[in-house]
């Protein structure tokens, strides 16, 4: 059975992922700042018949709750085949580029951004150990420069001067490390589920946690001739879900 550890598991997308992937056979970390919140998902997907499912502390946030993490999965694996970061703030309002407290800018960078190096720096070597290792990393479309930059974009006024560089920054590790890998079985992609109605924004999003979770889990359980160094959305425009950097 392959082995996937999701960040930010215990609600709304991330949670959804697991129920998604656990679906399909993979067994599934549940990765949750708060272990008694992980219990709380990982409880609910079992009452649901999915018990291919095991929580697991990590706040990404943390260096030393990262560390302790691997450390507990390396006594349970020798390798791990999927790794979604997906754990992800919104950070403090309001975010004006002009006038934001860079207090809340390095909060938001320290979970979006560093948070999601620290954890796969940490899990390389057991995803190395895959015959297929795959690493999604949650991304948003507010992190495209090209589409920040159409005034016909329908996000195009969403301007935050923490969220969106957070997740911009994101997407630039995402081709650096492909990069580095080009040459291994890894794939590693940057994907959007969209503007998803969660806790995350209120409710407020068009799309369903179902949706957002389908794309997240086809380029997590992609094959050899997947692509890798990519950008991929659900508001993406045209036929397929490219999205542009």
């Amino acid at each position: 059975m392959k082995t996937v550890l999701i960040t930010g598991a215990n609600r709304s997308i991330g949670l959804e992922t697991a129920r998604q992937l656990a679906a399909q056979g993979y067994f599934i970390y549940l990765g949750s700042r708060s272990l008694e919140n992980g219990n709380e998902a990982v409880a609910q997907l079992k009452a649901e018949g999915l018990t291919n499912v095991e929580p697991i502390q990590i706040d990404v946030a943390d260096l030393t709750s990262i560390q302790a993490a691997r450390a507990e999965l390396g006594q349970k694996l020798d390798s791990l085949d999927v790794l979604i970061n997906n754990a992800g703030i919104n950070g403090a309002m309001p975010q004006a580029a002009a006038t934001a407290d860079t207090q809340i800018i390095r909060d938001v960078f320290d979970t979006n951004f560093f948070g999601a190096i620290n954890v796969t720096q940490s899990f390389l070597d057991l995803l190395r150990q895959s015959e297929a290792p795959r690493i999604v990393n949650v991304t948003s479309g507010l992190g495209s420069l090209t589409m920040h930059s159409d005034p016909s974009w329908k996000y195009y006024a969403v301007k935050l001067g923490a969220y969106g560089p957070s997740k911009t920054a994101l997407n630039a590790y995402t081709v650096v490390l492909a990069y580095e890998l080009r040459d291994t079985p890894f794939k590693v992609n940057a994907v959007d589920p969209g503007y998803t109605a969660t806790d995350f924004n209120q409710h407020s999003g068009p799309g369903t946690v179902e949706d957002a979770a389908k794309i997240i889990a086809k380029y997590a359980t992609i094959g050899v001739d997947g692509p890798t160094g990519k950008f991929f959305s659900n508001d993406a425009d045209g036929d397929g879900d490219e999205m542009p950097w």
